[in-house]
């Protein structure tokens, strides 16, 4: 099986963060790992809706690391005082940064799909997209509240 690297390697944790959790993943963990990431982000701080709205965020970001970013990727989370993020790679085919801006709008009603970057976006504190021909890596953020 061929080793396979995201478009940009998983970030470390800046000073001071605790990693929580790092890990790859495909279509059939992805319901045990949204999980996990609901209980760890809990632990690190997270409560109630907040946590609730950064667990959705983290699923889209999942499903679309699945659907159109090669079948798998790897998920990296940690917090510091702070705040809690996670970041999601895959090495599908990537895209330009005005696809990036399209996705990150409100998809067309009529069209079924394209809620994922637009939900991460609108349910978290911080959103940043790294996207070329060997895949795609998002990060996104919610603070400690």
């Amino acid at each position: 099986m061929a080793d396979h690297h995201p478009v940009a390697p998983l970030a470390v944790p800046p000073a001071g963060a605790v990693a929580l959790l790092e890990t790859r993943f495909d279509a059939s963990g992805v319901t045990a790992l949204r999980h996990h990431v609901a209980a760890r982000a809990a632990v690190a701080g997270l409560r109630g809706e907040r946590l609730d709205d950064f667990v959705l965020a983290v699923y889209e970001l999942l499903t679309n690391a699945v659907r159109h970013g090669g079948g798998h990727g790897r998920l990296h989370l940690w917090h510091d005082p702070k705040s809690v993020t996670c970041e999601v790679a895959d090495t599908g085919g990537g895209f330009d940064p005005v696809t990036a801006v399209r996705l990150a709008a409100p998809p067309v009603p009529a069209t079924p799909g394209g809620w994922g970057l637009f939900l991460a976006d609108k349910l978290t504190d911080m959103i940043e997209v790294t996207s070329g021909p060997r895949g795609t890596t998002v990060r996104i953020s919610s603070a400690l509240t």
